[in-house]
């Protein structure tokens, strides 16, 4: 059974065909997919096989994404999860992207914060990462805001949009959570 977890002002939930549409808004948009490292969706039935990839992933045990919906308003905004899953090693890593109308009102804070206790109390990790473009300021800045180290930076990591970049590496632990 898939997790609904809940915060002040979100319901984070599972992410289903009925969302299509929400996802392809924020993976269509190139302020989303600037420093997501992957190519801008031209098509719909691109979003469609996203859901069907979140699903396979959670049905897997490879990852989970919720969809991450404003309380009292209908469709998501964005998604977050994990991705990367190795319940052996007890690891996973962190994604997220929110819609750039909802940029800077403090909902990924606010989910991230969810969804990491998750993690560590009940997928049972030891060590949450995360990668993210070295350009990408606000993804940056929040991550160090939440407790991660940086742990260094991974030169050339990930080719997008005809162009190799460089990626930070950020983790968490389970004894350094706040």
């Amino acid at each position: 059974m898939f997790p609904v977890l809940e915060t002040e002002r979100l319901r984070l939930r599972e992410i289903t065909k009925d969302d299509a549409e929400a996802i392809f808004a924020c993976f269509s948009n190139e302020a989303v997919t600037r420093y997501y490292g992957e190519e801008t969706l031209q098509q719909i039935e691109h979003a469609e096989e996203f859901v069907d990839f979140f699903a396979n992933s959670f049905e897997a045990k490879r990852g989970i994404r919720w969809g991450i919906e404003v309380k009292g308003t209908k469709g998501i905004i964005g998604t977050i999860g994990f991705n990367g899953w190795l319940p052996k090693h007890r690891k996973a890593e962190i994604g997220y992207e929110i819609h750039p109308d909802y940029w800077r009102q403090g909902y990924t804070t606010e989910a991230l914060s969810k969804v990491l206790p998750y993690g560590f109390d009940v997928m049972g990790l030891s060590r949450i990462g995360a990668i993210v473009f070295i350009e990408n300021e606000a993804s940056n800045n929040l991550l160090i805001k939440l407790g991660f180290k940086k742990e260094g930076v991974l030169r050339e990591n990930i080719y997008h949009n005809g162009a190799s970049h460089d990626t930070n590496v950020y983790s968490i632990l389970k004894n350094e959570r706040r």
